[in-house]
C-alpha cells in the first residue's frame, strides 16, 4: 500500500506536467461551455425539447473529455513511456502490474473528475441549467464511462508499437466518434442518417447515460448504456491483459 501511493503521487505530478492532457481535462470544456453560453445563451429552445443549449453541452461535455483522455493521453503516454524505457524499468522492480496499473490511472481519473465537477458548477451556477437526478447516479455513471474509456486506451496502447502510432490511431478513433455521438452537435438536430451512425459510437451511450441520470432516469432506463460501456470494459481489460508489453 506504502508503494501504491508512492508511485501514484509520482504518477500525478507526471500527468500535470502534460499541458495538453490538462488542458482537456480541465480548460477544454469549459472553455466550450463558454462558447455555447456566448453563441446561445440559456434560454429553452423548442428543437431541444424545451431544454437549453447549455442543458446539452454540460452533459454532452463530460463524457467528451473522458473520450479525449482516454483516446489520446492514456495511449500516448503509455506508448511514449515503453520507448523510453520507463516501462521496462517498472517491469525489473518486484512492483505487481495490477499497482502499477491502479496508481496510472488514478492521476487521469482523479482529474477528470475534477474537470466534470468544475463543469458542472459552472453549467449550475453561471448558466443555470436544470438537473433533477440523484448525485451519487451521476458519479457512478461518470465513474463507468471514464473507466470503460481509459481501458480503451490501455487496449490501443498494447496494441500499437510507438507512440507515433498511438497518436495516428487515437485520433483516428476520437475524431469520428466527436463528430457522431452527439456530443458536440446535439442529436436532435442531426439528420436521421447520422443519428442512426452514433448507434455504434461508444461515446453516445457515455453521453446518453450521464444525460438520462442528469435529467433523472432511473437506471433501468439506461440499462443498454450501461452494458455498453461495461461490456467494453471487460473487453478492453481483457485485450489489455493479451496485449500489453513493458517493452
Amino acid at each position: 500500500m506504502h508503494g501504491f501511493g508512492k508511485l501514484a503521487l509520482v504518477q500525478t505530478k507526471l500527468y500535470l506536467r502534460e499541458p495538453m492532457s490538462v488542458f482537456f481535462t480541465l480548460a477544454f470544456g469549459p472553455i466550450m461551455l463558454m462558447i455555447m453560453g456566448f453563441i446561445f445563451g440559456s434560454m429553452p429552445r423548442t428543437e431541444l425539447g424545451g431544454m437549453s443549449q447549455m442543458d446539452l453541452s454540460v452533459t454532452a461535455y463530460i463524457p467528451l473529455i473522458v473520450g479525449i483522455i482516454g483516446l489520446t493521453a492514456v495511449p500516448i503516454v503509455t506508448a511514449t513511456r515503453r520507448e523510453m524505457g520507463v516501462l521496462r524499468r517498472f517491469a525489473a522492480t518486484p512492483l505487481r502490474p495490477l499497482v502499477y496499473f491502479l496508481a496510472d490511472i488514478l492521476a487521469p481519473f482523479l482529474v477528470t473528475l475534477l474537470g466534470a465537477l468544475i463543469l458542472i458548477l459552472m453549467g449550475l451556477f453561471i448558466y443555470g441549467v436544470r438537473f433533477a437526478g440523484n448525485w451519487f447516479s451521476l458519479a457512478a455513471a461518470v465513474c463507468l464511462s471514464a473507466l470503460s474509456f481509459f481501458a480503451l486506451g490501455y487496449a490501443i496502447a498494447g496494441l500499437v508499437k510507438n507512440s507515433r502510432t498511438a497518436i495516428v490511431l487515437g485520433n483516428v478513433i476520437v475524431i469520428p466518434m466527436v463528430i457522431f455521438s452527439g456530443t458536440m452537435v446535439p442529436l436532435e438536430i442531426m439528420p436521421p442518417a447520422v443519428a442512426n451512425v452514433s448507434r455504434f459510437i461508444p461515446l453516445k451511450y457515455a453521453m446518453t447515460l450521464i444525460r438520462g441520470l442528469w435529467f433523472g432516469d432511473p437506471w433501468g432506463m439506461h440499462l443498454t448504456e450501461a452494458a455498453v460501456l461495461g461490456g467494453m470494459l471487460i473487453v478492453c481489460m481483457f485485450v489489455v491483459a493479451l496485449t500489453f508489453k513493458w517493452e
